[in-house]
């Protein structure tokens, strides 16, 4: 296959030296012919992607294999169009490969850090942790978006914050990933309040519950979702969580239909839950403290300076003596 270019490559340069001018270089005749056929195959590779596109979508449904797949396309043409220039060159194969040694040592020392970027593409690949289009975080980096684009090498990601953050898949693949549309992109979140032990407690449940009904990507109602072998309410529902210090402790759970407005429907929820219980009997509870004083709790003295301020007595903690009165200060004597 490779004589039968290197003939081919050697007739076209003789067609050409003999339509050029003789003074010009076989050299220079040799790049620009390389470099055209470098061309061609550059269109060719897009040009066979475009039309191996519907095909190949078609039967893979996975977008990142699709891509993955096209990419391996335009690589062998453009492989196919290095050949051809190659040969134009004159390029031998002992002037393009190098020894042994030196291709392992560079292996081992350049190369290393790709090819396992590689192979832990091919388990993402295969594994199916996400796909393009998913929103995922990534927990120990608090990075959240949704997958641009999974190549062998690396995954990128689009965050909530428009920007790219580009994670190699050595790295990605060793992290825990939350994947928020697997299959299902309802997400159900809770909300923390606490209210008074004097406030209504069943009031304040059903205040909660109607509020969160009353936004609008809050799913208000319907069957049951399943998660496994669970199944959960799809209204919200209000629980007791503890009775604390300071308060009663309850927990909201409410599903939503689109895990990237998280952070605004949370908001709206509470805000809708403050409007609510301003018109009932409850209100939040907040750290209080409650001082009791009695007969043993001692006697507080005071007295004012020159400056006008007042000023603790000395023996204001002490305790008061056997007829309940404050013993005696030594420098009042």
């Amino acid at each position: 296959m490779r004589e039968v270019l290197r003939r081919d490559a050697s007739s076209v340069v003789e067609a050409a030296q003999a339509t050029l001018p003789n003074e010009t270089p076989e050299l220079a005749i040799k790049i620009a012919l390389a470099l055209l056929v470098l061309a061609v195959g550059w269109y060719l590779s897009k040009l066979a992607v475009r039309i191996a596109g519907r095909t190949v979508a078609r039967r893979i449904e996975r977008p990142s294999v699709t891509r993955t797949v096209l990419r391996g396309v335009r690589l062998a043409v453009l492989l196919w169009a290095i050949g051809i220039a190659a040969g134009i060159l004159g390029v031998g194969d002992t002037q393009i490969l190098l020894s042994v040694t030196v291709i392992s040592a560079v292996i081992a020392i350049v190369l290393a850090p790709l090819v396992g970027s590689l192979i832990n593409g091919l388990y993402i690949l295969a594994d199916r942790p996400y796909e393009i289009g998913d929103m995922i975080e990534v927990t120990d980096a608090g990075h959240r978006g949704f997958v641009e684009d999974i190549t062998i090498r690396y995954t990128k990601i689009f965050t909530l914050q428009n920007t790219f953050i580009v994670i190699p898949n050595s790295e990605i693949h060793a992290r825990d990933v939350v994947n928020f549309s697997a299959e299902d992109e309802r997400t159900r979140i809770s909300i923390g309040l606490e209210i008074t032990y004097d406030s209504d407690l069943e009031a304040a449940r059903q205040a909660a519950e109607r509020a969160a009904r009353s936004v609008d990507e809050v799913i208000s109602g319907g069957p049951d979702i399943r998660i496994g072998s669970a199944r959960y309410a799809a209204a919200p529902s209000c629980y007791i969580a503890e009775y604390g210090d300071h308060g009663i402790a309850l927990e909201l759970f409410f599903w939503m239909n689109h895990p990237y407005k998280q952070t605004v429907v949370r908001s709206a929820v509470q805000d809708a839950i403050n409007e609510r219980f301003a018109d009932i009997d409850a209100e939040f509870a907040y750290p209080r403290r409650h001082h009791v004083f009695d007969g043993s709790s001692g006697v507080a003295r005071v007295s004012v300076d020159d400056s006008g301020f007042e000023q603790p007595h000395a023996n204001a903690s002490r305790s008061p003596g056997p007829t309940g009165e404050p013993p005696a200060d030594p420098t009042d004597q």
